[in-house]
């Protein structure tokens, strides 16, 4: 599945580890372990695990330009 940049402008602020796996091509299992070794940007609200989008964005070299 191919996944161009104007499709992640739509996505909310937060979505859930499963949605990011899909997003970034990786099962559910290979997403958790990301998340757990810090590999994976996370917050925690409550008892769920929610990814940033924009700190995902950012991780992919997606996200808005930063001048120095």
């Amino acid at each position: 599945m191919a996944v161009i940049a104007s499709e992640f402008s739509r996505l909310p602020a937060l979505i859930g580890v499963e949605q990011a796996c899909t997003l970034l091509g990786i099962s559910r299992s290979a997403g958790y372990r990301a998340a757990a070794a810090g590999d994976l940007p996370t917050i925690r609200l409550g008892r769920r695990l929610y990814v940033p989008t924009a700190r995902l964005l950012t991780m992919l070299g997606l996200g808005p330009k930063v001048e120095p």
